[in-house]
């Protein structure tokens, strides 16, 4: 299978989720607008969301998965499995202990850390504390689930584990439309959306776990002990931990410091959803597939390889990502508008307000993706410190001019400090590279990058006109039909242009990505061809 089919394999399935994300935020905000439920719902959320992201799959990712595959390469499916049995007797016992810990200690840490705005508002307050509790099981559900996935993408069974994260969506979804169908208010919908994540967790653990056994590897619970592999993925595994989830820790503290005004949290989430959306579906499809992929050919001394899917997974990225972030940035405010503004979120007028802060996340868009492609090139040679630094230096400037920005920007303040911190991480991360030796020069790249540049730019000058030209059709007095089809119709002919333009420039060019869909997982026949 070619790198690029794994990728779409990957992507097909986080595309499903995302869309189901779509839908599933869209009935939130008719039922809960930017209000104080939903402000409580997404801070408590975000809490074991956060924690899932940088103990599941930032760590597991990271380090689980090169160690496995060696394994893989080394003994076998049989040491594979002693392996994994070996880890899995560890992180189920340290998730016990720290799932009782948070639980005993949820007031004081809603009130410090997740949203320390809440607390000169004791109901809302409350309630976090409620939804939270309800919802940190999850982050045991999910840190289990996301050890099973790894093993999976080191097999090369990429779907089962893309695919499972669809059913956190259609549970909520049928949460949503039974609290609908009920006509229950605002604070049964909170408590009802907390118990629905909770079962999506032991949905989505169970849809990996059978994946595992099927393709032959059944776990047993071994007694924890700290053995020599234990030990060695613990060592790789908390910087990668913090690096894998530098992006949720950036928002975990954008969400901290958003809760001292009303409405920002929410605003912030609804944002988040649209630009999920391409970072899902290209950004993490490409890490997932590539640092398997990255650790064998380093594991083989297959230098040439290794080098070759670095940069044909920049360039597939940033073909992709760079017309998405250009659209996000020109046509915000129709986007959010059609999405979100009917019902409880149209009453709190939260459309300028979301709009802005997307706008802002499309320009850090491409950087947060980068960052995916980026980090591979070291977890595969298992160095997570030097993404760990780089991770905390981005922390450091996020706090600095989210804390500069909020008191007068708000929530655009947060998503300027996100952006702009992502952008500093994924320039480290390839400065480094480069200097080590570690990402070779690639002629054609290097080509390519100012033609899809050029190409996004024309695309978003002709998607600015256009929403200028259908301003009428795409307002708020406009209905949803009409909304919808002009705005589909003008992101349609705008990716038909991006398409012509950056094939006619030199971009891209189809016998390149021919080649790609047909290339194995062998070395490549020599360099990619020049534009």
């Amino acid at each position: 299978m070619s790198l690029v089919r794994k990728f779409a394999t990957v992507a097909s399935g986080t595309l499903m989720s995302r869309l189901l994300g779509f839908a599933r935020e869209m009935m939130m905000a008719a039922a809960l607008g930017t209000g104080p439920v939903a402000d409580a719902f997404n801070a408590a959320f975000q809490f074991p969301n956060t924690f899932r992201r940088l103990f599941a799959e930032g760590a597991f990712n990271a380090a689980f998965v090169p160690l496995f595959a060696k394994e893989i390469e080394a003994g076998g499916i049989a040491g594979a499995k002693r392996f994994s049995e070996e880890v899995f007797g560890v992180l189920f016992t340290a998730l016990i202990a720290l799932t009782i810990l948070m639980e005993l200690s949820m007031p004081l840490l809603v009130s410090t850390i997740v949203a320390p705005g809440f607390s000169d508002n004791p109901q809302k307050h409350d309630l976090a504390v409620s939804l939270a509790t309800i919802m940190f099981p999850y982050l045991m559900c999910m840190s289990l689930a996301a050890m099973m996935a790894g093993m999976l993408n080191s097999l090369r069974r990429y779907f089962a584990a893309a695919v499972a994260p669809v059913f956190l969506n259609v549970i909520l979804i049928a949460v949503l439309a039974y609290c609908w169908h009920e006509g229950l208010g605002g604070l049964e919908i909170g408590h009802a959306l907390a118990w629905g994540v909770l079962a999506a967790g032991l949905v989505q653990l169970a849809i990996v776990w059978v994946a595992v056994r099927h393709a032959g590897v059944r776990i047993g619970f071994r007694r924890p002990r700290l053995t020599p592999n234990v030990k060695r993925l613990l060592v790789l595994a908390f910087p990668a931990a913090i690096t894998g989830g530098i992006t949720q820790i950036n928002q975990l503290i954008g969400t901290a410091i958003a809760s001292a005004k009303d409405s920002a949290v929410s605003s912030l989430a609804y944002a988040d959803r649209v630009y999920q959306l391409p970072l899902g579906v290209v950004g993490i499809a490409v890490a997932i597939v590539l640092l398997p992929e990255l650790a064998r050919a380093l594991k083989a001394g297959n230098l040439q390889e290794a080098s070759n899917l670095q940069n044909r997974s920049v360039e597939f990225t940033l073909f992709l990502t760079l017309p998405a972030a250009a659209a996000l940035l020109v046509i915000s405010e129709p986007i959010v508008r059609l999405l979100y503004e009917r019902g409880a979120f149209a009453a709190t007028n939260g459309t300028p307000a979301v709009s802005a802060i997307l706008a802002i996340f499309g320009l850090g868009l491409p950087a947060f993706v980068l960052i995916k492609a980026f980090t591979p090139g070291y977890f595969a040679r298992e160095d997570t410190r030097t993404p760990m630094i780089f991770a905390a230096i981005s922390v450091a400037v996020n706090i600095g001019v989210a804390l500069t920005l909020f008191p007068s920007m708000g929530g655009a303040g947060i998503a300027t400090a996100s952006a702009i911190a992502g952008w500093v991480n994924a320039t480290m991360l390839l400065a480094v590279l480069i200097r080590r030796g570690h990402w070779g020069r690639d002629a054609g790249l290097l080509k390519r990058i100012p033609r899809l540049l050029l190409a996004s730019a024309v695309m978003a000058g002709a998607l600015y006109w256009a929403a200028r030209w259908f301003a009428g059709s795409l307002g708020p007095t406009a209905p949803f039909w009409e909304q919808a089809a002009v705005l589909g119709s003008i992101i349609a002919g705008a990716m038909l242009l991006y398409f012509a333009v950056v094939f006619a420039i030199g971009g891209a060019d189809v016998g390149m990505i021919r080649r790609s869909f047909r290339r194995g997982s062998g070395p490549p026949n020599g360099p990619a061809p020049d534009a």
